[in-house]
């Protein structure tokens, strides 16, 4: 949807036609690694009952294992050593002992840590006439001052002073609180939890944010919309470009030398290959 309201041309060759970067991203490969660390030291802990210190490891230990062997380029500060860094910093930010922000428990025992929902939208796929689904993923569901929330663990390579401001009306979080409160969860909102991997040094911000029933209901219309104009440009095969800041936005689309191309075939078949992710199943299939 992201991709969708930055660019239709982006939506269309990364969602409908599957071109994809050669290789993994550093951005994507660390930040998969991260989370994963943080999933095993938090199941060891609450579901398993492991002390906190082996809990610990044991996150560590994942996250390496994750990170394998992959290269990371010079100029990006998420190596496989500040990532590490990173884990040991957030648990010492965020320890699996504290009192608030822990994750809930669920009826079947286990504890809230990578879940996720999938619903079915009140629009239909234009090819199989099913209604379109929704999934996300929430890193935990917690308790936290006085309320339930999401939490999402991001990395990042700086915080400033609109670091925190920039989730309050983002399109992800509504999204996901929709999501979690159709299967539930009577979520507040979300915690987005920020930890920067700078030269030196660690980094870490926590941003709160509510979202009332008429935020929620307002994102769930306009979503319909989008996805309307989705498949009407579907079916008319018309994409449009949208020639301006998103071009150029987060170090710059990786299609942007592709959209200077009169013929992008030739162009999008040397730099990218076709690969299609399924949200449901998590899982990545080459074409």
């Amino acid at each position: 949807m992201g991709a969708l309201k930055s660019c239709p041309q982006l939506f269309r060759k990364v969602y409908i036609d599957n071109w994809k970067s050669r290789g993994e991203k550093v951005d994507l490969h660390a930040g998969k690694a991260y989370a994963h660390g943080l999933e095993i030291a938090r199941r060891a802990y609450f579901e398993q009952g492991v002390m906190k210190e082996k809990a610990e490891a044991m996150g560590l230990a994942a996250l390496l294992e994750a990170y394998g062997d992959y290269e990371c380029p010079a100029d990006n500060p998420k190596s496989r050593e500040r990532m590490a860094g990173a884990f040991e910093y957030a648990m010492q930010a965020y320890p699996l002992t504290m009192q608030t922000g822990f994750p809930i428990q669920l009826a079947d025992q286990k504890r809230a840590i990578e879940v996720g929902f999938v619903h079915p939208l009140g629009i239909d796929h234009p090819e199989t006439g099913q209604p379109l689904l929704y999934s996300g993923r929430a890193d935990m569901i917690i308790q936290y001052a006085g309320d339930q929330y999401g939490l999402d663990d991001k990395t990042t390579k700086q915080l400033g002073p609109t670091w925190s401001r920039q989730w309050e009306l983002r399109s992800q979080f509504i999204g996901y609180t929709w999501g979690f409160r159709t299967s539930g969860y009577r979520i507040a909102g979300f915690v987005v939890r920020g930890v920067a991997i700078l030269k030196t040094m660690y980094k870490t911000e926590e941003a709160i944010v509510n979202f009332s029933e008429f935020e929620v209901n307002r994102w769930y219309g306009e979503l319909l919309e989008w996805l309307s104009d989705a498949i009407r440009s579907w079916k008319t095969g018309r994409w449009r470009y949208n020639l301006d800041h998103s071009c150029t936005e987060y170090g710059g689309c990786g299609f942007r030398e592709v959209c200077k191309m009169e013929d992008e075939q030739p162009w999008l078949e040397q730099f990218f290959e076709r690969r299609k992710w399924n949200p449901v199943t998590r899982e990545e299939e080459k074409l």
